[in-house]
């Protein structure tokens, strides 16, 4: 075991991973200022000095940063490292599919970071992002507050965009949540759902909507498969979950307690356990504070329980 004695520099942020998402990112985190220093890993080091190089030359455009292509060593001291790393999702590929491919590459990554006592958060962006979450907990040993995955921030992004855009309003003003898997089984808990309080069939009405059954289930379907629709024109996503990465930096830089649907471990809530899902969570400047219990329907709780289900069987196939 390394060693670890320097201390947290809580302006630092680490991204593994180079590719489209960690280098969106990198460029969507210079932008926000909310760090001085960002250092960038990938397995291909020319890429990251690239990528370094080119966001860099930005800087007198923005707040003043230093960026750099780094390894390992560098990162100790980072308040937040985010990994991006993994093969990328194909068109006829679900982001289970990515599983095994990604689990080889945080078994590499993970132990590197544990062996030199770590005590900042990990930020997890590589899909499937739930599974991804599990792993990197059980490798790293780390408390569980400190392993956060992106989980359906994105989603849930997806879905008050699509709400706005289908009543008319900001989509600011939504307040409603996907759960569940990042992925296939996601649920779109529209017993919660609403508009700045006012119940989400009832601001429908009165903004002249009445097939709400249709409606929802049209909405929902539409969210699911944005990813796909997305890949299958332009190859991958990533300004979206660069923007959910800042999002979500910005709640535990600023110690916001915002809530966000992240990926963290189940340990009872709704009966599952033993498993990593994006639910509800206040998140702080130490990570995950507390889940949020928001409330489900019947069909809604069962819905939950499957996914679940989907993400354990996947997580029977995978050694440790």
């Amino acid at each position: 075991m390394q060693g670890n004695n320097r201390e947290l520099n809580l302006r630092k942020v680490a991204i593994i991973g180079c590719g489209f998402v960690g280098a969106s990112s990198a460029f969507s985190l210079m932008q926000s200022g909310l760090f001085s220093e960002m250092v960038l890993l990938d397995a291909d080091q020319k890429k990251a000095e690239g990528e370094a190089m080119d966001i860099s030359h930005g800087i007198p455009f923005a707040k003043a940063m230093q960026i750099y292509a780094g390894n390992y060593d560098d990162i100790v001291d980072a308040a937040m490292i985010i990994i991006t790393a993994g093969a990328n999702q194909k068109p006829d590929e679900t982001r289970l599919d990515l599983v095994h491919k990604n689990v080889a590459i945080f078994q590499s990554i993970i132990p590197e970071i544990a062996k030199r006592n770590y005590q900042g958060i990990l930020l997890i962006v590589s899909n499937p992002v739930d599974i991804l979450t599990y792993v990197a907990l059980k490798l790293s040993g780390f408390p569980e507050n400190r392993v956060i995955g992106s989980g359906t921030v994105l989603d849930t992004a997806r879905l008050k965009y699509k709400l706005g855009q289908h009543l008319g309003v900001d989509s600011r003003s939504v307040h409603a949540f996907i759960i569940g898997e990042h992925g296939d089984s996601e649920i779109a808990a529209w017993s919660s759902a609403n508009v700045s309080g006012v119940p989400l069939d009832l601001f429908c009405e009165m903004r002249g909507h009445f097939s709400h059954e249709e409606a929802t289930e049209e909405i929902a379907n539409t969210v699911k498969n944005m990813a796909y629709d997305i890949i299958a024109r332009k190859h991958a996503t990533y300004y979206g979950i660069a923007m959910s990465v800042k999002r979500i930096c910005e709640a535990i830089v600023r110690d916001e307690k915002f809530i966000l649907p992240i990926s963290s471990m189940m340990h009872g809530e709704y009966g599952i356990d033993g498993i990593s899902l994006s639910m509800p969570a206040i998140v702080g400047k130490d990570g995950i504070e507390t889940k949020v219990p928001i409330s489900l329907d019947e069909e809604e709780k069962e819905k939950l329980i499957e996914s679940a289900n989907t993400l354990k069987r996947v997580l029977e196939t995978i050694q440790l």
